[in-house]
Parts: structure tokens; sequence; C-alpha cells
């Protein structure tokens, strides 16, 4: 069969089943079984079926190109989210081109422009914060963007996220309800509306809820990686906390290994809560209990809501809030 001439009919015949289901499966919607999803794509992909709007884009000679983003390519929390970006982008035959950030603000402009003057047909980013000066590109680029895992206050370009508020309320309350009354909340900078809005929110709300007092010395921000777990430990231990909410699993990891070279039994001593649940929390010991982020999901969303403001086709909602659940493990006391 000559891909040319594949229709959405033929794939829905091949795979038994309805066209609005293949509609369906290839617009990322949720309410398809696993199964038929599968045998969906298969077919899609043996048939070497192009849906329509990319089909026009390859006739008008576009580059069908996506650009990435990505502040730290060794963070596995962005890596899982890179990973449904890739998977989408595949199936809607677009190339990607990554480009790492180095968490650095200027840097991120350099490489927006870069990956502008390729003629990329539109932008994933997944920095922690939008810059005014980065906020001025994206609004003088004619290119559509889209966030993952970063929120954008204003609402100006499209994101897709969980309640990272509600989130933080759910984990510090747990927190609380295991006995705790000093717990640490270490994040990035609270520069970072994530960070300075919406978690410490949450902390706050979690705090007011059960009539605890807001202690200013418990809030500790802190870069994102395992190194530097020792000295925020030390921190947590001279702000006299037994428990801690952390926004970054490797950064939870350096803490958790800190607190054990310590001598404190985990959960028994000192508690933690984690906020990406990436593989790092089950490759340590006891396993860090986390909030599941849906990180593929972001990502494979994010690029499906690109693929649609890149072809200009209808959106019902740009701000994208996923669903998250508490995975409570050995950081935290198990339910009785």
């Amino acid at each position: 069969m000559d891909n040319h001439t594949i229709t959405i009919y033929d794939v829905a015949r091949e795979a038994g089943v309805s066209m609005a289901t293949v509609s369906r499966v290839v617009n990322g919607n949720p309410n398809v079984k696993p199964t038929t999803r599968k045998k969906v794509l298969d077919v899609i992909d043996r048939l070497d079926y192009r849906p329509n709007a990319v089909a026009r884009g390859l006739a008008s000679k576009k580059t069908t190109t996506v650009g990435v983003i990505i502040p730290d390519v060794t963070n596995l929390y962005f890596s899982s989210l890179a990973r449904g970006i890739d998977d989408i982008a595949t199936m809607y035959k677009y190339n990607i081109i990554l480009a790492n950030s180095d968490e650095n603000e200027q840097k991120e402009v350099q490489v927006l422009n870069t990956l502008l003057a390729k003629q990329v047909d539109g932008l994933i980013y997944m920095g922690h914060t939008i810059t005014d000066e980065l906020r001025a590109e994206f609004s003088r680029a004619k290119t559509p963007i889209v966030l993952a895992g970063t929120v954008d206050p204003d609402e100006q370009v499209g994101s897709v996220n969980i309640d990272y508020k509600s989130a933080t309320e759910e984990s510090v309350s747990e927190l609380i309800a295991e006995g705790h009354t000093r717990i640490a909340f270490v994040s990035g900078p609270l520069s970072e509306p994530i960070n300075g809005e919406h978690r410490l929110e949450g902390y706050k709300q979690a705090l007011k809820n059960a009539k605890l007092e807001y202690d200013p010395s418990l809030l500790i921000e802190s870069k994102y990686t395992h190194k530097v777990g020792g000295k925020v430990y030390k921190t947590i231990k001279e702000a006299n906390a037994t428990a801690v909410f952390v926004s970054d699993d490797e950064l939870a990891a350096g803490i958790l290994n800190a607190a054990q070279d310590d001598g404190l039994k985990i959960p028994e001593d000192f508690a933690i809560i984690t906020a990406n649940n990436s593989k790092i929390t089950e490759m340590v010991r006891p396993q860090l209990s986390t909030i599941v982020q849906p990180l593929y999901d972001i990502g494979a969303v994010a690029m499906r809501l690109l693929t649609k403001l890149m072809n200009k086709e209808e959106i019902d909602e740009k701000t994208i809030i996923l669903p998250y659940q508490i995975a409570k493990r050995g950081t935290t006391k198990e339910e009785d």
C-alpha cells in the first residue's frame, strides 16, 4: 500500500476498531484501553500511516523538527520527561533537537535563539523558571512553545504540570500525621514559581491546617545535586527538624545518605518525602517516599499539545494539570 493513500479508515479497518478510536489514540486521549491502543499503534506503524496534519506539513516542506530545551540532561527527572516527548514526536514523525541549557539563564536565551535559527516548527521548554528576558524571546518568536514541568504564571504559553501546591500540602500533612512538628522544606531557588509560589504555599497550608507555627529557619534553598546533600542535612539538623520535604530526588538521596551516616534510623528518627518519583527513589535504601508525578505523560502530553499548536488545531485547554499520587515507602512510617 502506498503510504500517501493510507487513511484513518484503513487503520481502523486493519485494527478492527472504529475511526473514533483511532482518532483517540492518535490524539493521545486517555480513554482507550491499553490493549486497544497498542493494537492501533502497531497498525499505524505497519502501514506507516501519517495523521493528516503531519502529511500537510510534509507537503509544505516544513522542517518537521522540534527543539527541546532541557536544564540538566543528567537529571533523571528531565530524562523521564524527554522520553515521553520523544515517543510522541516519533509517532508524529517529528525530529527532535535536544539542547542542554545547564540551568544557566544566559545560556537558555542563547540555546533558544540557536534552535529558532534552525527554523524548528515548535519548542518544548523544561527550564525551572521563565525570566523576563526569556519571555521577551518567547513572544518575539512566532514559533509555538509548550512548557513541560514548568509553570508560566502569566499562562501565555501552553504548559503541562501537576498541582504542585496540593501535592506538597498532602506530603507535608502526611509527615505531620506521623507526629512531626518540625518539618524542613528544601527546594531550589524560591524565585522559581513552582518552588516559591506553588510548593511553598502547599507547605504553609499544611502547617496552617495542623495549627503549627511557620518557621522561616526551616526553609532551605539548594542546588539539585546529590553532592550538596550532606551540607543541606547539616542545616536541617541545626534547625532541629525531624522530617523534610525535598523538591528533587537526587538531592533527597544525598540528604538520606547523610542522615544515615549520622547514625539516624530512617524513618523512626528522621522522615523524608521527595517530589518526582524518578528512578533514584527506588535505587536507594530505604526507598524514598515520594509524590508520583506522571513524568512520561507530562512529556507526552506536552508534545501532543505542541503538535496541535503547530498544526493550528483546536485546543480545549493549554494549561494542562495531570493527576499525581503519593507513594509511601521506607522513608516514612508505614500505615498502621
